[in-house]
């Protein structure tokens, strides 16, 4: 996956986020729905990830494609 297939698949999945957080209510949100929401933050950290270990490669004049998507345990543990 290059970086604009990278940006596109992110902005698909922001948008399918945020148009599930429009829909969901505190009291009428089911688990399927809490799951997705949590699958698709988990989803895009790992695109974000991707798409800036893509860019330091690259900077660093290292093939930008052997960068790997990497576990969620691990960019979900990333301090903001």
């Amino acid at each position: 996956m290059d970086d604009s297939e990278l940006v596109r698949r992110i902005g698909e999945l922001a948008d399918e986020e945020h148009a599930l957080e429009r829909s969901i209510t505190a009291d009428a949100t089911s688990d399927t729905d809490r799951q997705r929401l949590a699958d698709l933050e988990v989803a895009l950290d790992q695109c974000w990830d991707l798409l800036r270990q893509r860019r330091a490669r690259r900077a660093a004049g290292v093939d930008p494609d052997a960068a790997a998507v990497r576990p969620a345990s691990t960019v979900e543990g990333y301090e903001q």
